[in-house]
């Protein structure tokens, strides 16, 4: 047994008591008021999920079971999903075993290649993505334990098994999915002699002489985990699981709505945005400059892409740690210091526009900037970074829900006539 699977075994049996005892106490307890403008506003601030994974108050940013962020960006990957998992830090041999877990469960099919490869020449990087995990669902041990009939208590145990494999397999997929769409030549072999993340920056061949594109992905990996169980991404997968669709269901399932321009895709919007103002000044623009063409974007109709959260009410951390390594190790780079330099102009002007709640910047302000720095130029793709990142907040959200036993999710809706009535409208 791996050393993640025996500390989750041994924490399931309290977590199920615990969440028994908690409903059959304050099960009749009244947790949240919907307001009609909830309703038809995509149910934002509605608390009715469970994820104890991650949580974002608006004024802190992301903390991860009980942990700021900004305490964890040293970490690396595989120490995150550890933490998701079980809600403490792996010591060196837990690492070491998870790590070891990683490179057992690895290795992509000969059979998903083909399919990645006979896909039209100008498929969408996520849909090559989100198409190979679902091709891999025959492996299911999810599926499989399920036909032969398993104990509802045991639905935890195939699932970890499922998400192992998937994670193992991401970032080889991933970077085969840059090499076929991108034409940029031969797959390139994992090396087993390096971790995770380093594995990936590896396997996408982008150079790296002093190996600072791989602590940047390192980085990327571990920012990117996991946002609470509200967002498009997070929500559509447990949904999915929740019906018991097994991992390879659910995660590609949830890495299309990561897809979609209001969640995944901003982060190259962030980065078209900045070499957009960059063209328009012929190099990084001053601050006088910045200020002119904030308020010519939104003058126009337009939002300045990267600044606003949807929850927060700070600057993201995760911005933070991306500004932080873009200063040590490209400060002289033109895209970054643009970004640094909206940072410095573009609040200011935000703050002046009354209906903009948030003013700051989110983590897609700085991220795709540090991309192209490296190289990784393809603005189209980077989604796919962001998919394996947040994979290991999907997974480990759905292990979760299956040791503690959470129903299928099936929330009521109401027609328009029946909320018409039920405000006293005409």
């Amino acid at each position: 047994m791996s050393k993640l699977k025996e500390k989750f075994a041994a924490m399931v049996p309290k977590m199920r008591e615990d969440i028994k005892s908690l409903i059959k106490e304050h099960g009749a307890d009244v947790v949240s008021e919907v307001t009609l403008k909830q309703v038809y506003g995509g149910m934002r601030g509605v608390r009715a999920m469970v994820c104890d994974t991650s949580n974002v108050p608006p004024e802190k940013g992301l903390i991860i079971r009980g942990i700021p962020l900004n305490e964890l960006f040293d970490k690396w990957p595989e120490e995150i999903f550890w933490l998701l998992c079980t809600g403490e830090l792996p010591n060196k041999d837990e690492i070491k075993d998870l790590q070891a877990e990683y490179k057992k469960y690895a290795g992509v099919p000969d059979y998903v290649w083909k399919v990645l490869k006979a896909m039209p020449a100008d498929a969408h990087p996520m849909c090559m993505l989100d198409t190979a995990i679902l091709a891999m669902e025959g492996e299911s041990k999810f599926r499989a334990r399920y036909a032969e009939g398993m104990r509802k208590e045991d639905y935890w145990e195939p699932t970890l098994e499922d998400s192992m494999r998937i994670l193992a397999v991401l970032p080889e997929l991933a970077a085969g999915v840059y090499r076929i769409r991108y034409k940029k030549g031969d797959l390139i072999p994992s090396d087993p002699n390096l971790d995770w993340g380093a594995d990936y920056a590896h396997m996408l061949g982008l150079p790296d002489p002093d190996g600072n594109f791989a602590k940047l992905m390192r980085l990327y990996l571990t920012l990117h985990c996991d946002h609470e169980g509200g967002n498009v991404s997070a929500h559509a997968c447990h949904c999915i699981g929740s019906a018991l669709s097994d991992p390879f269901y659910a995660v590609s399932g949830g890495l299309n709505g990561l897809a979609g321009p209001l969640h995944g895709l901003a982060n190259q919007e962030c980065l078209k945005w900045v070499i957009e103002v960059m063209k328009q000044f012929d190099g990084a623009p001053s601050k006088e400059q910045l200020e002119k063409f904030a308020w010519d974007t939104l003058k126009a109709g337009k939002v300045v892409p990267g600044y606003g959260h949807a929850v927060l009410r700070i600057t993201d951390p995760r911005f933070d740690a991306f500004l932080a390594f873009g200063k040590e190790h490209c400060a002289e780079d033109p895209v970054f210091q643009t970004v640094a330099r909206v940072f410095d102009v573009v609040p200011g002007v935000l703050k002046q526009v009354k209906k903009i709640a948030d003013p700051w910047p989110n983590v897609d302000a700085g991220s795709g900037s540090l991309l192209y720095k490296y190289g990784l130029e393809e603005f189209e793709y980077y989604t796919v970074l962001f998919s394996v990142s947040r994979a290991m907040g999907m997974c480990s959200q759905l292990v979760v829900s299956r040791a503690w036993g959470e129903p299928i999710e099936r929330p009521k809706s109401s027609t328009i006539e029946w909320l018409r009535n039920k405000v006293g409208a005409k």
